[in-house]
């Protein structure tokens, strides 16, 4: 509630003390005069109060992952960010996708250069995800400190591990984050206040699990009925590695297709979004049609990679470049 003097119900005269009043208010004022001015001053209570019901969705508005997934209007296209830099950031902000991943996990990303491509992505209207390398509070918070609009853990084993998760990355009573950063409310919106961004995260921010290991698998239903949790994505290298059929050249194992589709019906089933990461926009559009909600259809090495090779071969007249068959290239 807001900190509000005093309610609808003390507006008569002999309820306005003079400790509720300016100094001096009653000294030049008529009584009709104090009357109307507290009326006005509940007008604007209430124009306050009616403000706060409105921002209560700034931050989920200015999520545009979270208003992809809210709309449901087919998956959500984003891409992956491993060389450090804002301009790379911006660039890849500027392609139309939803949402750019600043990868911390496998990427030449360090906090200074996390803190320098989440603001850059999101002063393009698009939403930055921040992959930490561990499942470890202080990285959750970084990460969200920094004004990320999701966080994405790498390597989930077990149900006890997604509950950690949710712990770290929301704020009392639900979890145990702490509240202190002065540059996350930005990025969301310019408007917003401290105040605000206590008041909506829990609600706005994205919290996701890679289901990327025998274990996860494994438990997948438990982990995605854990509440808080709002994405389970698909690391389809280490799930292949971590189930013994690594994916080598390309060629993804029976088994390995099983493992995903498993994935996406426990996420259905709990009620969560399903994501996966792609090599190339023929795959994500295979997994659009499956039904996936999120996908990566691209990462700027292996885009950079590819398309210099690609302009090579045709100067060199030695017709079609080689395919990159790697996560991130090569």
């Amino acid at each position: 509630m807001l900190p509000f003097p005093f309610s609808h119900s003390s507006l008569s005269l002999s309820k306005l003390t003079r400790k509720s009043l300016p100094r001096g208010f009653l000294a030049f004022r008529s009584p009709h005069q104090v009357q109307l001015h507290s009326r006005a001053r509940v007008r604007n209570r209430d124009l306050d109060h009616k403000r706060y019901l409105t921002m209560a969705t700034t931050m989920q508005k200015a999520n545009r992952l979270k208003v992809a997934f809210d709309e449901g209007k087919g998956a959500s296209m984003g891409c992956w960010q491993m060389i450090p830099g804002s301009n790379v950031s911006r660039t890849l902000a500027r392609t139309g996708v939803d949402w750019v991943l600043v990868d911390c996990e496998h990427g030449n990303m360090d906090d200074v250069a996390m803190h320098e491509a989440v603001p850059a992505i999101a002063a393009c209207g698009v939403s930055p995800i921040v992959r930490i390398p561990d499942n470890q509070g202080f990285m959750v918070k970084r990460a969200l400190d920094s004004g990320a609009h999701g966080v994405l853990v790498p390597l989930l084993y077990t149900v006890e591990d997604a509950q950690k998760l949710v712990k770290s990355a929301k704020f009392p009573p639900v979890g145990q984050r702490g509240f202190g950063s002065p540059f996350p409310h930005e990025r969301f919106d310019p408007a917003l206040g401290s105040t605000d961004y206590l008041q909506q995260a829990n609600d706005a921010i994205l919290v996701m699990v890679q289901i990327e290991t025998k274990e996860a698998l494994d438990n997948v239903d438990a982990i995605a009925a854990v509440p808080g949790i709002d994405v389970l994505f698909i690391g389809p290298f280490d799930l292949g590695n971590n189930i013994g059929h690594p994916i080598v050249n390309g060629v993804m194992h029976d088994d390995l297709h099983a493992a995903i589709k498993k994935i996406l019906e426990a996420s259905r089933k709990a009620g969560k979004k399903a994501g996966i990461f792609c090599t190339s926009g023929e795959q994500s559009k295979g997994y659009a049609d499956m039904g996936f909600d999120m996908i990566s259809v691209a990462t700027d090495v292996l885009i950079l990679q590819a398309s210099v090779t690609a302009s090579l071969y045709t100067a060199k007249g030695l017709g079609a470049a080689p395919k990159l068959t790697g996560p991130y290239g090569k």
